[in-house]
């Protein structure tokens, strides 16, 4: 960490490097760039980028259109799969308005400023995030289908699993861009796959969920296939999630951790865990932003829906992962690999911290299986339902006030105009469900 501009304009030059794209994400969490050549780059590093806010998702006005990307010399890396003559490197930036502040509608931005509470708080965050995605065949015109290219199910192997070649260059390629691979296999559904890699502060962690699935999109596109993060792309088999291990650590120390406790759990843990489960239904819109993120979230295909915890559950909301000391864990099921992931981990966070902040007591842990009780049991219970639809969850996120809190007025009301415009059209749209149930009959 703490690259210096002149070691980075000399790792260009000895590793020809021609072309350098400055990468930034709008509020709905899809990546953008601004590419320049070489020759620019020191004046970029120097004074930063401008560029047009008005077009982009949650930007600015177009009478307060202009912007500047200042990138950050910690995130750049050379792409592996570009030509290896005129190489093309890779800025994540932050995006600043003329007068030199922060945007407030900057996703990276909103992350940061929670990170700072934290720091003020005494905690630094840290975060593993699990990709789950699948990998589908495309048609003669190189379209996405939703073929999958193999029959496989949970940690099968080749031949059954055709995506091993794929996903192996997948993590050969994300160890070139500086990524430390822990586990990657076949996941349960047909086609779908997962790739694990090491946790780290929220803002790396962050910035490599995107790089993630950019590398996963384009490794795949190699070999013919179609890589989608989308969360239930098929009925009838499970969907992909994103599930959220988090841990906050105190003067070097996880402060999760407590050998006293007879979970091994501390105070800190207990408080956190109360504000997620506080929040999680007024943050599930971030966490899970899509129409098609509900129709994962049902009993039966290992997706949570269900508010409560547990140390081993995995039918609950939010698990605790056996691993102590220093590997102490709150794994947040729930959110989906469509989320921003700047947003996703703002809001947790800032959920965790106000249960911190206010010593709530965490609830008593469930530890029946939740998908196979009954209404009247989880009533008995207290355990509460996540929001069914994106248009509960809207309604969840305008109620609760978390989320409208940690995104600002700016970028929140772009959030939730985006949505209410998705979940009109959806809405509106007449599905072929409806024509083969209706048509003939009514």
């Amino acid at each position: 960490m703490g690259r210096t501009k002149e070691q980075i304009l000399k790792e260009c030059k000895e590793k020809d490097v021609e072309f350098i794209r400055l990468q930034f994400i709008d509020v709905l969490g899809i990546p953008k760039n601004v590419a320049i050549t070489f020759s620019q780059l020191e004046r970029i590093l120097d004074d930063g980028m401008m560029f047009d806010g008005s077009s982009i998702e949650g930007f600015a006005r177009i009478e307060e259109s202009d912007m500047y990307l200042k990138p950050d010399l910690d995130t750049f890396v050379i792409y592996p799969w570009r030509p290896q003559q005129g190489k093309v490197a890779r800025f994540i930036c932050d995006v600043y308005t003329p007068e030199g502040e922060p945007f407030p509608g900057c996703p990276r931005g909103i992350l940061k400023k929670v990170l700072k509470e934290a720091e003020e708080m005494g905690y630094d965050f840290n975060v593993g995030n699990e990709c789950e995605f699948f990998l589908f065949q495309t048609d003669e015109n190189g379209r996405p289908t939703t073929l999958t290219n193999d029959e496989a199910g949970y940690f099968d192997l080749d031949p059954v699993d055709l995506g091993t070649n794929a996903r192996r260059d997948i993590c050969l390629t994300l160890e070139e861009m500086g990524f430390e691979i822990e586990a990657s296999h076949h996941e349960v559904a047909e086609g779908q796959h997962e790739i694990d890699f090491k946790y780290a502060n929220a803002l790396k962690t962050a910035d490599n969920v995107v790089a993630f699935r950019l590398a996963v999109k384009t490794i795949a596109k190699k070999y013919g296939l179609h890589a989608t993060f989308m969360p239930k792309p098929i009925y009838g088999i499970n969907g992909s999630g994103m599930h959220t291990n988090m841990s906050l650590f105190k003067n070097g120390k996880n402060a999760f951790y407590d050998p006293s406790d007879s979970l091994g759990l501390s105070k800190t843990a207990y408080s956190f865990i109360a504000g997620v489960l506080k929040h999680v239904a007024g943050f599930t819109a971030v966490t899970n932003p899509l129409v098609n993120s509900y129709k994962r979230l049902v009993p039966g295909y290992e997706a949570p829906c269900y508010i409560a915890w547990s140390a081993s559950n995995r039918t609950d909301i939010i698990r605790i992962p056996a691993s102590r000391g220093a590997g102490t864990r709150v794994e947040l099921r729930s959110p989906d690999p469509s989320t921003n992931p700047y947003l996703c981990l703002a809001v947790c966070l800032a959920a965790g911290l106000d249960g911190i902040k206010n010593n709530l007591p965490a609830p008593e842990s469930v530890d029946i299986n939740l998908f196979r009780s009954t209404q009247e049991e989880r009533d008995a219970l207290g355990v509460k339902n996540l929001p069914g639809s994106l248009y509960e969850a809207i309604v969840a996120m305008e109620e609760d006030g978390l989320v409208k809190k940690v995104l600002g007025e700016h970028c929140y009301n772009a959030f939730v105009k985006s949505k209410r415009a998705e979940w009109d059209q959806f809405r509106m749209f007449v599905s072929q469900w409806e024509i083969q149930n209706y048509l003939a009959n009514y």
